[in-house]
């Protein structure tokens, strides 16, 4: 049970690690426990509140916001955001000084800047004696660092003029989507809600198939009391302390600086991708089709083996772990409160949120009777069982497509590839027990994991691109710009190797990067007279088609049609000298 705890939280801690080292928006660098990352460019730069000092004075219903500005840094005007937190103040339009326009190679757009030193101008309303406000700016350096947005909140004393300024979210926060404000509930109301919220996880289609696959074993193979009391704590014992670690992670990365909540892991594709591995498994064994799936699940485990109070602890971990993507009624302002308050209070709230998840099973545990009245074993529970995977691989195909919305449809496919070499590696597996066939089993397996993984990769390596526009075409060239167009469709099988192979590459993109050439894509996957008129004039019917025009009014290159990394490089080479 040790290790399992052990692995656990390392599970919990790599998890966290992904989430908090993915990039926000795309900007170049980003802060981190106010310890700014560079990603590119050079020189020393400052953290965002040191490059951005921002004093506040109340006048006459209007605060007046004083920005000073570090030499070499601007904000962008179009980037402040005034927000009343409180639902009783409102404010009106900013009113805004004077900048500097110039054009901004981050946003490809002109915009209004200011170097140095602005005021904005924030008329309110409210009959509180307290203003609570959320602001954003954003600014960058001239030395060629773009900061991401950063957020501050005030809390102003309107009757004293003092304003406290702060990098983190107030204490106080706003009702939750229940529609009740949790800082205004006793603590005992909130564990309630917290209790009932875990409660009610348990009708959650991901985690339903669990529980009811676990009562139905628990009836069949503990038959003595003490068995059925020892194996309902050590499943409550893997809910509550795997509630109590996420609650560990989030507090701590939320005292780092992070913005999470209750969920946070979800904003890592790649966690979302074990859960969608971990459904389809499970789904797999609910079938009938992978014993691992049932053994992961504690079906047919015999109370008397070892092994039996690890596997009710591990239904309790694995539980735990699929209901994070849900959400049920009255969690919202249990974990609002938890939040907010002490470490020892949030990690109650979170305890109780687990015990709520594993109340069923305690009452069926310990309750005398209870078991003696759910439906008797028979061959109804096979079909049961089966049935129960449906709700399951639903649960994936969601969370597949969260994926696809995180990533592109690119990784999503892989995944989907990744899925079938898995049923293809067990397959191969079950066939005999040589060593070749289990060797060629294990590869499989192996990259139907690598598979995602590599997708992910090449994703985040593909070169920033413009879509063809014959008119963005003319203006470039029009400025003697070096530019590159890649004429593509995603039913084209030679266009998607060529990016991957060649157009995608490391040395490629930064090659491309370093010398100013614009890259515009042509997508034909659908009907586009634009494009269909590009491939007429040089005498082609269909893609692929890539074309290099050099800097200078030089004449274009068209490039064959099958492309390996060093035929792109010299080409690029030669059109930029």
């Amino acid at each position: 049970m040790k290790t399992a705890t052990r692995l656990f939280l390392t599970s919990l801690i790599l998890i966290a690690g992904w989430t908090s080292a993915a990039p926000e928006n795309d900007f170049l660098a980003r802060e981190t426990n106010n310890n700014l990352t560079l990603i590119s460019g050079s020189g020393e730069f400052v953290p965002v509140d040191q490059a951005y000092a921002v004093t506040v004075v109340v006048e006459s219903e209007q605060l007046l916001f004083n920005w000073t500005i570090r030499d070499g840094y601007y904000l962008y005007r179009d980037r402040f955001k005034f927000k009343s937190v409180d639902t009783n103040a409102v404010l009106a339009n900013p009113e805004f000084a004077s900048g500097t326009v110039k054009w901004d190679d981050y946003f490809e757009t002109e915009l209004e800047v200011y170097y140095r030193q602005t005021s904005v101008k924030v008329p309110f309303a409210t009959e509180s004696t307290r203003l609570r406000l959320e602001i954003e700016s954003q600014g960058c350096a001239d030395a060629g660092l773009c900061y991401p947005p950063y957020k501050q909140w005030l809390d102003v004393d309107l009757q004293s003029g003092i304003v406290e300024i702060s990098s983190q979210p107030p204490a106080i926060s706003s009702p939750s989507e229940d529609g009740i404000a949790p800082e205004n509930l006793p603590l005992h109301l909130i564990l309630l809600f917290a209790l009932a919220g875990g409660m009610i996880l348990n009708l959650m289609p991901c985690v339903f198939p669990i529980l009811s696959i676990k009562v139905l074993s628990f009836t069949m193979n503990h038959k003595t009391n003490r068995s059925k009391h020892i194996h309902g704590l050590a499943y409550t014992f893997g809910v509550v302390l795997s509630f109590v670690a996420i609650a560990i992670a989030m507090l701590s990365l939320r005292a780092a600086g992070e913005s999470i909540g209750w969920g946070f892991q979800l904003q890592s594709p790649l966690f979302v991708i074990f859960l969608v591995y971990l459904f389809f498994v499970m789904g797999l064994g609910l079938s009938g089709y992978l014993e691992i799936g049932s053994n992961l699940m504690s079906l047919g485990q015999n109370s008397q083996r070892p092994e039996g109070l690890r596997s009710s602890f591990m239904t309790g971990v694995l539980a735990t772990t699929v209901a994070s993507p849900c959400t049920a009624p009255f969690m919202g302002p249990a974990l609002g409160f938890a939040i907010s308050q002490s470490t020892s209070i949030a990690l109650l709230v979170f305890a109780f949120l687990g015990l709520g998840m594993a109340l069923p099973f305690i009452l069926l545990a310990w309750v005398p009777g209870l078991t003696d009245r759910l439906p008797k074993p028979g061959p109804w529970m096979e079909a049961f069982k089966q049935f129960l995977a449906f709700p399951i691989y639903l649960s994936a195909v969601w969370l597949l497509w969260v994926v696809g919305r995180q990533t592109s449809i690119d990784v999503a496919a892989a995944v989907i590839i990744g899925l079938v070499l898995l049923v293809m590696g067990c397959w191969i597996w079950r066939l005999n027990k040589k060593p070749t066939t289990r060797l060629a089993a294990a590869l499989v397996l192996g990259g139907s994991l690598a598979i995602p993984l590599a997708a992910i990769s090449e994703a985040e390596a593909e070169p920033d691109f413009l879509t063809y526009s014959p008119e963005l075409l003319a203006d470039l060239r029009a400025d003697s710009q070096p530019v590159f167009i890649n004429l593509t469709a995603d039913w084209c099988i030679t266009c998607l190797v060529n990016e991957r192979v060649a157009l995608s590459s490391d040395n490629v993109v930064q090659l491309m990067r370093n010398n100013n050439i614009t890259y515009l894509k042509g997508d034909w996957t659908n009907s586009d007279p634009q494009i269909t008129e590009l491939l007429g004039r040089f005498n082609r019917s269909g893609v692929p088609l890539y074309l290099l025009y050099p800097h200078g009014q030089g004449e274009v290159q068209i490039l064959p049609q099958i492309l390996t990394e060093s035929m792109v490089i010299e080409a690029l080479n030669k059109a930029v000298d």
